[in-house]
């Protein structure tokens, strides 16, 4: 770790240069006034130890608030109400509260009423809300803030929409095509043109001569108008990954519920209609086998067959006439039915007998069975009447929900809609935990489907046998078979319609599983909609909200079979008894349909003649509240007889059980089997069980158990848990101080309570989960009473805190444990965050209101300091305990007592810390788990203490003793030691405990002393910062500082912890403006920089003493942007993030908008400026160019130069570095890239960080008071005002308006962050990221849109974020981001120009201000050149002209290059779409060549340089508008006649001279706009343009690199190589005439062999050019510097073009000149690049792998070309293009230009006659030619490419025969062969070069002949030679040699033309030449057989003889052919003949 400690000893701080060092000793040697740049205190601290911070409350103390002005008090304290209680009644679902009112309730039942009636107390800072943690800073809320932004104008934007614009009236493709139409000498009319043209608005006081400060005042107020607020809200919204600080209150507790389905049961309809018939609905889930719902009876009945019942029925309650049900599924699974069941009044017969009818008979038939259905009718009204109140099974049928579900789809609505997300999105809320399906069963969600109306017809009678749930089950199971056995039963038919579907949000006439009213219940007389409860299919962790007291009684079986008796229609009665007398029975049992709500008993359904029937009978119980030993249920067991016979009963009673529903004090449920009695029980037998036989009593069986029951409660008072009951027994019991007290077996007396008490804590672990969650509120309360109210036993004080302590620590673990899945982002437990905020109140301190006053219902009564306030609401702490108190159940008399609990109870806070502190290592560890947890309640408590005890008025040193402090800080002290060291062991918890404790903290520092506060993070700090010496991984580490920091500083009074107030800022002046400010900045040169003001700008020890959470943000950054830093990336990111986070909170809060404020805000980050200007070299370079970081700075850094003078000349190769104009494409290179300013390595930051970092500078540039900024910049050494300056212009870079194109165009594509990737590869090597954010990641790339990481756009490639998840922008969101886009990078412009001027203001009168001076005019150029809005644009320009105006010499007496650049931009400015931009361009212009002029300083330069500035915009800009241009030089003319000042002189004609000049290159320029379309066309006229400059080598050298751009841009890097030779060679030609020079070349000579056609730049002869001539060749191309880049350039450009011969010759030309300077770098890069080059042709010698070019002839015929008529070119166009390509081009081209049905092209290559052509139309001819080389041309043209380079002559032949046919017989075939020579050799600076010369030859047939044999003879040749062999082309060409052919085979040629000697003696010689080649072919036939003989195998043999038999054939054919002799050879021909074999005739003069 010694790189730490090196750190630590460099005081890395102060980072200063080697080159600021030296000039530090040599000004202190010299005794300057400037000794000493830093103030000794920035050296105080190192950066890494943490200062002392001070006494914050003392320095409050001492500074009385009103000593600040106005708003500025604000920040020196916290508000007064910064603390205050709400009291929020707790929302009741239901319209009454549905407890139980009933006299005495036992302590449980009272403790749970209280508690679900309880208001929730929460304790509420008031300002919290201002927070970054709970208002953060989102897309969404930026776009809120975005509203109402202006629309910035912006050329580029403009620049889309001007096809539109009515100026451009004329149509380019009317016009003619030729690029000579006008003369260049009309000048004539050009005048005229511009004398006519209307100018644009004059600036009204521009010709006035006004003081430099009137002007710069103006300036400024102009700039101040209208600026945006707040600069981060146009910044993309912080990144939210980073927001370790975001945390939101939690919801308040609330009832759980699954996904709620409506069931809705419209009509049940039978074929018959004869008695009534009920349903029951349920849900049953059949793979968990489980009855997931409560029944739902209903009964659809029609009044007639209800009236059948009439003798049985009380009038119906409406809670029984429900028709719809809410059901609630937690975990829905594809597994769940929803199972009807339907029942019927007992009949006699069994179930299949009375479902016989409503099997056979139809309703059609009902006329048929009129009479069988009378007599049913009858026989079931006398069943309704006698056995109305029994029931017999009848039917069932079931429904799968997952197919409505899936069937029903998604809903109409679209699921976008913000109904419909909302409605999910609360459906989520309220489930909570439980959404841990599984992903298979993902699919099957029950929220969102389409409502579905279902008609059910298939019923299956139930079977007497198999009633009970587990057949069911069998049943279902089957039913999901596809041949299901039940398919095959007959069905009993009806028609039952259910309407299926999610339930609404809050559905009205809605009855709680109580039958409570539902809010909102708007008339009670409506038909309710029940709400069933549900039993989930697994446990539920959800904690109870509300009373809720149910019992749930299941009969299952009773087997009756062994007794004796009368006893087969049994039914079972369930009564709920009170007592043992029969009227004892209470009304709980809830009624099922069309009854009374209530009832005192309730039967089974009656199985006909069944001696053991089963049930499937559920009967739900109220249990009353309290429930006492007698309490227990009653069975009774009936024989129904169902014949009316006399003298027998109608029930018989055969049987008789019971359950005591209490054992122990514990509720019984669960399973039972009961044995019955026959008789009646004897009296008092209710407290026992029927287990115990009684003496005397008959059992049936003989008392085994005969009746299987089961019992469940759903209760929120009884937790049927062993450990709960006997811990909250315990616990009431000791409230009450009932002893003895029976537990279990044991009896209790106060001796052993306290032994079992403790037992009982610590049993608490074991409880089960479920009912431990459910009853977690009750539990923690109990647990903190303990702890604070410590029991007293016997007299004695029990301290139970160490056991109840560590028992809270199990339990929060274990309900964690239980809700692993629904924690937070930060590992919280929301149901335990919930506790602690709404319901955890401290004991005994009740809120109360005095008097007994109602209590107050407001929705927050505020418990805040007021005046008014009842004093008795914060009763001291020892009245509080008082006898009157109903929780103290003790005598008043009992004095000691009373004393001993006042003495005994404790603060709940201070108890948790000292046990916390001295707890032992198991627990510490569940506690540590849970921190957070621990924590919150801490400072709940704190806050209620202060709140309730009246403390906040006490100093905050006073309001918390010592010893609690002393514990606070050990455990800070022991928490943040675990932090660190388990940040590799289990990083997840690192992370979880380091927010924790800085949660923690930040929570303190609104309670206590923030002093103490700041002493403990320091500590904390030190712990770390000694672990990070010996730290195996320290990035972990000091990502978790990062994140600890940054929740620090995330609190709401964030900044008035930093003592924003106190006086460590200067005085500052009264009034800020620049103007007053200028009087103090003498200092510059003339004292002593003042130490407080530096140290006001750096990480000085004063700095962070007292901003201290500031300085340990910015002491955070500091540290990760430093060079040797590790792991940087990451932290980079994380450490920029807090502090943008921080910004766009200051921006965003309320509090800050005063701008006084806002800058006191902006001195915490004045240090800020310093970092990142010293990170400078590390940032990511925007504006892209080698060596461009430090530009200016290393231009003043004058001491790495080595010249002693500041103000002297910059070497040309620093200029050259710093240059970086828009000049040229060769002109950022340079011999030396100037000395490598300070660039320390290490990793660069990312362009995402970078921009971050930029935008936060910005900010606090822009919030600063300019005085301080002012007195910064004076003291600043020359290097570091250099980098500042750099810094600036990196801004502007950073923040350019991209354009909506480039929106629209990025849309459409996804970006990935390489650097992210880069960053993300590093964490997970060196294992910084926790498992938990591993975790949170992962989840996040599982979104549907995969990784969002990928989604939100990489800033590294766009700097700006993508607005929301969705890859595609709607139209509008291009829009918006487009428009704040505009506004950042117009307002970052802006803050970047007041800079600027405050930087002038400062060096006025400093002695270096040439330099900088020159250095912030390139800022302010860059700034004008980039893309800007107009509105930056107007005050950009009058910066520039009031610094123009205050130091002309900086233009007008140095170098070129400013005055050069300044031209280009303002004439790009005054050819602006937009008039405001034009008006001030056109003003900026005027006064420029006014000034120059006025310095008697040759005006020559400015007319040269703009000249030359529009000849270059000309030819690079694509979307140059020259009639705006027009407008503003005829705005310049105005101005000149107008200017009285120099009426008298010749300006006014030298400006009009000037204007017409121009005017004269913009008409040329008109051309080249109609041409844009036309590649070829437009080159030719930028070739004429550059040709028309012979005489001006300026000129011509920037249209030649026009030309060049325009190529490279084309894709023809070969013509852009050729551009720039000629650009060289022009150079070489100016520099041979000033000096002579060995090392360079000579002139154009010395490029002949790169290209010869370079010799035309010799045309400069020395009359034209004289060298000394002002303003000629002042280009900084003209110099070696220049000449060496236009070779560079050129070489680049012919190594792109793959013609790397030719790089070797330009490096030829190169070396020589690098030699001179000794540039060993630049050499070795030279040969490197030569052995590539070589490499290459080495690799590619075949030349297949490189394709020069293809070459077409174009002929254009037709008076409508124009000029080109009858005009003859050779195009060259991309290699392998086909005919049809070029042809399809140049038609669809001409034919967009002349319109349809114009253009013809010519389809063959003869000659064409013009006569016969349409004189309407336009005809093209294009043919292929090939180039063409004489023999003795071909013995140098060796290699590929020189066959290809240099190329001037090009053939084409064309058949023809005599008869105008294009082939004919042999006889008659003939060709013409047409040379066409260039004017100048491919490849030149253009792609296609006109004929000058044409040749033609006609070969006679057997000439034809001869070539087509020698043509067969080289490719047979060439088959047999090549190497390696390649058998398969041998073959072909063989075949084709020697194979049999029908036609034109070689046998025939040789008959047709040797079979007879000719009559022409002339003919002779072709006739011996024929006879000779094909002798040669048969050698050569031969030579192929052979070889391919050698290379077949033997499946080939037999192909091979067949080839050598056809050979021989061929050979016998021709012998006689090829033997007879000629007469005699004639003597040659004569000249005259000229023809073909004379090639000396194809030579011709070069013309």
């Amino acid at each position: 770790m010694a790189a730490a400690e090196r750190r630590a000893f460099a005081h890395k701080i102060n980072r200063t240069v080697a080159a600021e060092v030296r000039k530090q000793v040599s000004r202190e040697r010299s005794g300057s006034p400037h000794s000493s740049r830093r103030s000794s205190s920035s050296l105080g601290v190192p950066l890494t130890e943490v200062v002392e911070p001070l006494d914050f409350e003392d320095v409050l103390l001492s500074r009385p608030p009103d000593a600040e002005p106005g708003p500025l008090r604000e920040l020196v304290e916290f508000p007064a109400d910064d603390l205050e209680l709400l009291l929020r009644p707790r929302e009741c679902r239901t319209t009454e509260p549905g407890i139980p009112e009933e006299g005495k309730l036992d302590a449980q039942v009272r403790a749970a009423v209280e508690m679900y009636t309880e208001d929730w107390i929460i304790a509420h800072r008031r300002y919290q809300h201002l927070s970054a943690a709970y208002s953060p800073i989102t897309t969404e809320t930026q776009r809120e803030r975005q509203r109402g932004l202006s629309r910035q104008v912006f050329e580029q934007d403009a620049s889309g929409d001007e096809k539109a614009s009515p100026e451009d009236a004329d149509d380019p493709r009317h016009c003619s095509g030729s690029p000579d139409d006008t003369p260049r000498s009309s000048g004539a009319s050009g005048i005229f043109d511009l004398r006519n043209l209307a100018a644009d608005s004059l600036l009204p006081s521009l010709l006035e001569r006004a003081a430099p400060e009137d002007v710069d005042r103006r300036n400024e107020a102009l700039r101040r108008q209208n600026r945006p607020r707040a600069l981060l809200a146009l910044y993309p919204a912080p990144d939210e990954d980073e927001a370790v600080e975001r945390c939101s209150h939690p919801e308040p507790p609330q009832e759980h519920f699954g996904q709620r389905i409506l069931v809705k049961c419209l009509s049940l309809k039978f074929e018959i209609e004869i008695e009534p018939i009920f349903g029951i609905l349920a849900l049953y889930d059949v793979r968990e086998k489980k009855k997931i719902s409560e029944n739902f009876y209903f009964d659809l009945n029609s009044d007639s067959m209800k009236g059948l019942l009439r003798a049985h029925g009380t009038h119906p309650a409406i809670s029984t006439l429900a028709r719809s049900a809410i059901f609630s599924v937690t975990y829905p699974s594809p597994d769940i039915f929803l199972v009807i069941k339907l029942e019927k009044v007992l009949q006699q017969g069994d179930i299949s007998e009375c479902c016989e009818p409503y099997m056979v008979m139809k309703e059609v038939d009902t006329a048929k069975n009129k009479e069988k259905l009378e007599k049913l009718r009858l026989a079931a009204e006398q069943f309704c009447t006698r056995l109305g109140r029994y029931r017999m099974p009848f039917a069932w049928t079931a429904v799968h929900l997952a197919n409505i579900v899936s069937s029903a789809g998604p809903p109409d609505r679209d699921p976008d809609s913000d109904g419909e997300r909302r409605s999910t999105w609360t459906d989520r809320r309220r489930r909570g935990p439980q959404d841990r399906t599984s992903s298979g069963d993902d699919a099957c969600s029950f929220s969102g489907f389409r409502p579905a109306t279902l008609t059910v017809t298939n019923f299956f009678k139930q079977e007497a046998e198999r009633l009970s749930d587990e057949d069911l089950f069998k049943f279902l199971a089957d039913m999901r078979r596809p041949s299901s056995l039940l398919r095959r039963l007959r069905p009993v038919t009806a028609q039952l319609k259910i309407d299926i579907s999610p339930a609404p949000e809050n559905p009205h006439f809605c009855l709680s599983p109580e039958l409570l009213h539902v809010k909102p219940y708007p008339d009670p007389r409506g038909r309710p909609t029940k709400e069933i409860l549900e039993f989930p299919a697994h446990e539920v962790y959800a904690p109870h909200t509300s009373y809720r007291n149910l019992l749930f009684v299941y009969p299952h079986s009773l087997n009756f079979s062994s007794r004796q008796g009368s006893v087969r229609n049994l039914a079972v009665r369930v009564q709920y008894m009170a007592g043992e007398d029969p009227s004892q029975a209470l009304p709980v049992i809830f009624g099922k349909s069309s009854c009374s709500e209530f009832t005192r008993e309730a039967f089974t359904p009656v199985v006909y003649h069944n001696k053991s029937p089963e049930f499937y009978e559920e009967f739900k119980l109220r249990l009353p509240a309290c429930v006492t030993d007698n309490h227990h249920l009653l069975f009774t067991f009936y024989h129904i007889s169902c014949q009316p016979r006399p003298g027998t009963a109608l029930e018989t009673p055969v049987g008789f059980t019971w359950i005591p529903l209490l054992q122990h004090g514990r509720l019984r449920t669960g399973p039972f089997c009961l044995p019955v009695s026959v008789d009646q029980p004897p009296p008092s037998y209710s407290v026992l069980t029927p287990d115990v036989a009684l003496p005397g009593m008959r059992w049936v069986d003989g008392h085994k158990g005969v009746f299987s029951v089961e019992l469940t409660a759903v209760s929120s008072v009884h937790p049927q848990d062993p450990h709960l009951d006997k811990f909250f027994t315990l616990v009431h019991v000791l409230e009450e101080g009932a002893f003895p007290f029976r537990l279990k077996d044991a009896v209790l007396s106060e001796g052993t309570v306290e032994q079992e008490l403790r037992a009982s804590l610590a049993a608490l672990r074991l409880a089960s989960p479920e009912p431990l969650v459910a009853f977690s509120h009750h539990v923690l309360d109990k647990l903190v009473r303990l702890v604070v109210r410590p029991p007293i036993i016997g007299g004695q004080i029990v301290n139970l805190g160490r056991g109840a302590f560590e028992a809270m620590a199990h339990v929060v673990s274990l309900v964690h444990r239980s809700l692993e899945a629904a924690q937070d982002a930060r590992g919280h437990c929301p149901l335990l965050a919930a506790y602690v905020h709404y319901a955890f109140r401290l004991p005994g301190t009740e809120p109360s209101l005095p008097g007994g006053a109602p209590p107050v219902t407001v929705q927050s009564t505020t418990l805040a300091r007021g005046p008014g306030r009842p004093a008795s609401l914060y009763l001291a702490r020892s009245k509080s305990i008082s006898s009157s108190n109903p929780d103290l159940a003790v005598a008043p008399g009992s004095v000691d007592d009373e004393v001993s609990r006042i003495l005994a109870s404790k603060l709940l806070h201070e108890e948790l810390a000292l046990q916390w502190v001295v707890s032992g290592s198991t627990v510490r560890e569940a506690i540590l788990q849970h921190a957070w947890f621990f924590f919150q309640l801490m400072v709940k408590s704190m806050t209620l203490h202060l709140l309730l005890g009246q403390r906040l008025d006490t100093p905050r040193k006073l309001r918390f003793p010592g010893r609690f402090l002393d514990d606070i800080a050990a455990l800070v002290g022991s928490v943040g030691l675990e932090v660190i060291t388990r940040v590799h062991k289990d990083a997840e918890l690192a992370e979880r405990l380091n927010a924790s404790l800085a949660f923690f903290l930040s929570d303190l520092l609104s309670l206590t002393d923030r002093g103490f506060v700041f002493s403990l993070v320091r500590a904390h700090y030190k712990q770390v910062a000694t672990r990070l010496l010996s730290a195996p991984n320290p990035v972990a580490l000091l990502t978790l500082r990062m994140d600890f920091t940054r929740i620090l500083c995330s609190h709401e009074h964030y900044v008035t912890l930093n003592l924003p107030c106190c006086p460590l800022s200067p005085p500052a002046s009264p009034s800020p403006s620049i103007s007053s400010t200028t009087s103090q900045s003498s200092t510059f040169s003339s004292q002593a920089p003042d130490p407080k003001v530096t140290s006001m700008f750096e990480l000085s020890g004063p700095f962070r003493q007292q901003h201290f959470l500031a300085g340990l943000l910015l002491t955070e950054l500091a540290l990760a942007l430093e060079p040797e830093a590790e792991g940087v990336s990451l932290l980079h990111k994380k450490a920029i993030s807090a502090v943008h986070s921080l910004l766009c909170g200051h921006d965003a809060d309320p509090r800050y908008t005063d701008a006084t404020v806002k800058a006191r805000v902006a001195e915490l980050y004045l240090p800020l400026l310093s970092l990142a200007r010293d990170t400078l070299p590390r940032l990511h370079d925007f504006a892209e160019g080698p060596g461009q970081r430090s530009r200016l700075a290393s231009m003043l850094d004058s001491d790495t130069e080595g010249e002693g003078d500041i103000g002297g000349t910059i070497n040309p190769s620093v200029a050259m570095a710093i240059a970086g104009g828009p000049l040229a494409p060769g002109s950022r290179a340079s011999i030396s890239q100037g000395p490598a300013t300070a660039s320390r390595s290490g990793c660069p930051l990312s362009a995402e960080s970078s921009r971050t970092l930029l935008v936060c500078v910005l900010w606090v540039l822009k919030n600063a008071e300019p005085a301080l900024l002012q007195r910064w910049a004076a003291d600043l050494a020359l290097p570091q005002l250099g980098r500042l300056l750099d810094l600036l212009y990196l801004c502007l870079a950073a923040f350019e308006y991209k354009g909506k194109k480039a929106f629209e165009r990025i849309n459409s594509l996804t970006f990935k962050k390489s650097l992210d990737m880069k960053a993300r590869l590093e964490e997970a090597i060196l294992g910084t990221i926790g498992a938990r954010q591993e975790m949170v990641r992962r989840s996040r790339e599982r979104s549907p849109f995969g990784n969002q990481e990928n989604v939100r756009w990489r800033k590294s490639i766009t700097h700006w974020k993508q607005t929301s998840d969705r890859v595609d922008k709607t139209k509008d969101e291009i829009e918006h981001e487009a428009l704040v886009d505009g506004n950042l990078a117009t307002e970052a412009s802006l803050v970047v120009l007041d800079t600027l001027e405050i930087i002038v203001q400062t060096v006025m009168l400093s002695e270096a201000r040439e330099s900088i001076l020159g250095a912030v005019l390139k800022v302010v150029l860059y700034s004008l050149g980039s893309a800007q809005s107009a509105l930056f644009l107007q005050h950009g320009l009058a910066t520039q002209r009031a610094l123009v105006s205050k130091f002309p010499e900086l233009l007008f007496e140095e170098d070129t290059e400013l005055c050069a650049d300044l031209c280009l931009r303002l004439l790009r400015h005054c050819g602006s779409r937009v008039s405001a931009i034009r008006t001030h361009a056109s003003a900026s212009l005027y006064l420029l060549m006014r000034q120059n002029f006025e310095i008697g300083n040759n005006f020559a330069r400015v007319k040269m340089q703009v000249t030359m500035s529009l000849s270059s915009l000309v030819g690079t800009t694509q979307n140059f508008s020259e009639e705006h241009l027009r407008r503003s030089l005829k705005t310049i003319l105005t101005y000149a006649e107008e200017d009285v000042g120099l009426r008298d002189s010749t300006f006014a004609e030298q400006v009009q001279d000037l204007m017409f000049n121009l005017h004269m290159i913009l008409t040329d320029t008109v051309k080249m706009k109609e041409h844009q379309e036309d590649p070829e066309m437009l080159i030719d006229l930028m070739y004429r343009i550059a040709r028309g400059y012979q005489g001006s080598p300026d000129l011509r050298l920037t249209w030649l690199q026009n030309m060049a751009g325009k190529h490279a841009e084309l894709g023809n890097h070969a013509e852009a190589a050729q551009c720039m030779v000629h650009a060289a060679a022009l150079v070489a030609e100016y520099l041979a005439l000033l000096e002579d020079s060995r090392h360079l070349p000579v002139g154009c000579v010395s490029f002949q062999n790169i290209s010869s056609n370079v010799l035309e730049e010799s045309a400069i002869s020395d009359d034209i050019l004289s060298p000394d001539e002002e303003g000629f060749c002042s280009g900084k191309h003209f110099t070696e510097l220049g000449l060496v880049g236009l070779l560079e350039q050129a070489a680049t450009y012919f190594t792109m073009g793959g013609l790397y011969e030719a790089v070797n010759e330009v490096y030829k030309t190169l070396i020589p000149i690098l030699e001179a300077h000794r540039d060993y770098k630049k050499l070795a890069a030279v040969h490197g690049k030569l052995q590539e080059a070589f490499t290459k042709i080495m690799h590619q010698s075949s030349g297949w792998e490189r394709v020069f070019g293809t070459y077409f002839r174009v002929g254009f015929y037709g008076s409508r070309f124009g000029d080109l008529d009858e005009q003859e070119f050779v195009y060259k166009e991309p290699s392998i293009t086909k005919l049809a390509e070029i042809s399809h081009r140049l038609e669809e081209f001409y034919t967009e230009r002349f319109g349809e049905d114009v253009v013809e092209i010519v389809k063959d290559s003869n000659p064409v006659d013009k006569a016969k052509l349409d004189p309407q139309k336009a005809y093209i001819q294009i043919t292929y030619v090939e180039p063409h080389f004489d023999t003795y041309e071909l013995k140098d043209r060796v290699t590929y490419f020189d066959r290809n380079y240099g190329l001037r002559t090009f053939l084409f032949c064309t058949p023809f025969t005599p008869d105008g046919r294009a082939h004919g017989e042999l006889p008659e075939q003939h060709k013409r062969k047409t040379l066409l020579s260039t004017d100048h050799a491919f490849p030149y600076i253009k792609t296609r070069i006109r004929v000058c010369h044409r040749e033609e030859t006609v070969l006679t047939p057997v000439e034809v002949a001869i070539e087509d044999m020698q043509k067969k003879t080289r490719e047979l040749a060439f088959a047999t030679e090549q190497d390696p062999p390649d058998a398969k082309m041998l073959q072909m060409v063989l075949q084709g040699s020697v194979g049999p052919t029908v036609n034109q085979g070689p046998l025939e040629v040789a008959q047709v033309f040797l079979t007879e000697i000719p009559e022409d003696p002339k003919l002779f010689r072709h006739h011996n030449k024929l006879r000779l080649c094909f002798k040669d072919f048969c050698k050569k036939c031969e030579d192929a057989l052979r070889k391919n003989k050698a290379l077949i195998g033997p499946d080939q043999k037999e192909y091979h003889r067949e080839l050598e038999r056809n050979y021989t054939r061929l050979r016998e054919a021709l012998q006689p052919l090829l033997t007879q002799r000629l007469p005699q050879l004639l003597a040659p021909t004569t000249a005259s003949l000229r023809n073909s074999l004379h090639r000396a005739s194809f030579r011709k003069a070069d013309v």
